[in-house]
């Protein structure tokens, strides 16, 4: 598990379209059908990742306070669960349940999602705006496993604020860092 930082996705990109299948719901979603008309959350992140570990409360609580305001929350696993079966879909299921996730837990199976994101890491966060273009990439906030500081989501916590007011996002964006996706054959 090699510690891995975010490959910041270049301010302004689309988000790239996809239809994945829901674990929690069991249904497949197109991100058409998911987006907000505000703002747009996307994670990649998995079960097994102590980085992920460490910041599900706060993912949580992070989606439960925004999701009143309009905006939507998506998570994605892009786990080879041939070699990392912990974060297969009926894994996920039980993972999103354990914490009350208030978002889909979508599998990419094929991994194409995650490279059309260039994700490299879990967790790995994106924000895009009601155009789905993106205005924020990096960390959730600068705490992590072990380092003692604060887990209060206050990065994308201040780039969602800014964005709800129609305040500019700073291009001052941290990357994330955790644990490399685990890719197909790379195993």
């Amino acid at each position: 598990m090699a510690l891995t930082l975010s490959t910041m996705l270049p301010l302004g990109t689309t988000a790239p379209a996809f239809q994945l299948f829901d674990t929690v719901s069991e249904r497949t979603f197109t991100l058409e059908e998911l987006k907000s008309d505000k703002a747009t959350v996307i994670m990649f992140i998995c079960n097994h990742c102590p980085y992920v570990k460490h910041i599900q409360s706060e993912v949580v609580r992070l989606a439960e306070d925004y999701l009143p305001e309009g905006i939507k929350c998506i998570a994605i696993s892009s786990n080879d669960v041939e070699s990392y079966p912990e974060d297969a879909p009926d894994k996920m299921k039980q993972e999103a349940r354990k914490w009350g996730y208030p978002f889909p837990y979508l599998y990419d199976e094929t991994q194409a999602v995650a490279r059309s994101y260039a994700a490299a890491c879990t967790p790995d966060f994106y924000i895009f705006d009601k155009e789905m273009d993106l205005v924020y990439r990096g960390q959730l906030d600068s705490s992590r496993p072990g380092n003692g500081k604060p887990l209060n989501g206050q990065d994308m916590r201040d780039a969602l604020d800014d964005l709800l007011k129609g305040n500019p996002i700073s291009e001052d964006q941290v990357p994330s860092q955790g644990c490399n996706i685990k890719w197909i054959g790379k195993g």
